[in-house]
């Protein structure tokens, strides 16, 4: 015989709570974090940018125009020309390519390591933790910049090469990070007893550790996008990142040192660009950050 608790508890499992509209959602994602929807903004315009260059750009960022070099903005130019008279403007669209590019595979890839990296190191722990910290201590001890420049001398110029460059520091930080939060998690009762049910390690690493370090994870993710991109401009910019005539923002701001006082807009365009764009990305970090990390919610 069926009870009425039983059919209230079959009435609370079938209750479906009604969803929020878009609208709404939207509107409180605007009113809890405003400075990340702006950020997420940014972002989501360069990605448009980068994607519809060929519709979106007024040129070809390639095609040279000798009797418009160092042209000011006008009418058939917005931006400008460079020295060699090509277009800012498209050359601004289609270096978003390069910077997304470089910012969304070195951030992806650093992260993922550094997850790969610091769960194994926390789960085995002993001689493995330990000679493991130590590698990564070495590559850790140098500064994020001059590590990518030693890396970038050693294999020479290229986006493939600054992808490396810039991956290798991005590792070490991350496993360091995702390392702190799973040694709690391996110390937690039900890891235990998952090793008691004879569950195996990959098992245990899987679906009891990963999805608990989540959190850590995609703030470094989002961190490393905004500084990808920078790192990609500096490298560019020392000649030692993106070789011409490729469109890459930092090139454009290294090319156009020269001719800073009679064409300014040669430099400044670039420079916003970059600003910009690592301005978006740390704006969207930040809220990502506030909304995963327990402290900063609790706030």
């Amino acid at each position: 015989m069926v009870t009425v608790s039983e059919i209230q508890t079959e009435a609370q499992f079938e209750e479906v709570a009604p969803k929020k509209p878009w609208s709404q959602v939207a509107l409180e994602l605007c009113r809890k974090q405003p400075l990340g929807v702006f950020g997420l903004a940014i972002v989501f315009v360069m990605i448009i940018a980068a994607i519809l260059a060929e519709l979106v750009s007024p040129n070809d960022p390639l095609q040279e125009h000798f009797d418009a070099m160092l042209a000011a903005p006008s009418a058939e130019y917005l931006l400008g020309t460079d020295e060699f008279g090509r277009d800012i403007l498209t050359r601004l669209i289609y270096g978003s390519r390069t910077a997304l590019l470089v910012g969304f595979v070195c951030a992806i890839v650093g992260a993922t390591g550094g997850l790969v990296l610091g769960v194994a190191s926390a789960y085995f722990g002993g001689l493995f933790d330990l000679i493991l910290q130590r590698i990564l201590d070495v590559f850790m001890a140098f500064p994020l910049i001059i590590l990518a420049l030693a890396v970038v001398a050693t294999l020479g110029p290229g986006i493939e090469n600054v992808m490396i460059a810039i991956i290798l520091p991005f590792v070490p930080q991350c496993a360091r990070v995702v390392r702190s939060n799973a040694l709690a998690i391996r110390e937690i009762p039900y890891v235990d007893a998952a090793r008691a049910l004879g569950f195996s390690d990959a098992r245990i690493i899987l679906r009891h550790m990963v999805p608990n370090v989540m959190a850590p994870y995609l703030i470094m993710l989002t961190t490393f996008l905004g500084q990808a991109i920078l790192l990609e401009a500096s490298l560019s910019f020392l000649g030692l990142g993106v070789q011409d005539p490729t469109p890459a923002w930092g090139l454009m701001l290294s090319n156009a040192s020269e001719f800073f006082e009679g064409a300014p807009w040669v430099a400044v365009y670039p420079g916003v660009a970059i600003s910009l764009s690592v301005f978006g990305f740390n704006l969207f970090g930040d809220s990502v950050r506030d909304v995963l990390d327990p402290k900063m919610r609790s706030r």
